[in-house]
């Protein structure tokens, strides 16, 4: 969470965003797709952590997770929400949105989430990381806590487990929890251009 996804662009330009929400899943559970047997489309989250797990939805909308734990057992990230400078705060809001805007397909699974693959994974911006690591408010979000945690959501079986986060302070996240308000745009965190 905070950290931020990069794409590099054939025009040598980087594209990238802040992950606002994910949603976690494991082996053990219903909704994680290596939950009842490993198969050719569901290899990559069975392989070693930190490539880029891509799979369709529906037949039409790729999804993107992030393989986690260790390999030879299905654990994954999925990337819910980005918020991307200069950008509508919700162009990336939600996993189908975040792949297209980022232009990502099957092509793009098992890519390792280095530099070299074109494609990866970088640590949080220093707003983020200071109230992240300590557990703090975010900016913007007032006297509580950074994350949500709350149940995942989309899904027909698993949804009651509590592995979903999203940042209190992002109006890009996806959908937000029963009860809580998005913030105003006083109140709102959005990531800016500058290169400080």
């Amino acid at each position: 969470m905070g950290c931020l996804l990069v794409k590099r662009q054939s025009s040598g330009e980087l594209l990238w965003g802040v992950i606002v929400e994910t949603e976690a899943y494991s082996q053990e559970e219903p909704a994680c797709h290596g939950h009842r047997r490993r198969t050719p489309s569901n290899e990559t989250l069975f392989g070693e952590p930190g490539r880029f797990y891509v799979y369709v939805s529906y037949g039409i909308h790729h999804c993107v997770n992030v393989v986690t734990g260790q390999a030879n057992w299905a654990n994954g990230v999925l990337l819910r929400a980005l918020a991307l400078p200069g950008e509508p705060e919700r162009i990336a809001a939600g996993p189908a949105l975040l792949a297209r805007r980022f232009g990502l397909d099957r092509g793009q699974d098992g890519l390792p989430a280095t530099p070299v693959s074109g494609l990866w994974l970088a640590p949080r911006l220093p707003e983020l990381a200071d109230c992240l690591g300590a557990g703090g408010p975010a900016p913007g979000a007032g006297d509580v806590s950074p994350l949500v945690r709350c149940c995942r959501i989309g899904l027909s079986q698993g949804q009651d487990w509590p592995w979903r986060w999203y940042l209190r302070a992002s109006r890009s996240v996806s959908r937000r929890a029963p009860g809580d308000r998005r913030p105003g745009l006083d109140r709102a965190w959005q990531p800016s251009l500058r290169s400080d």
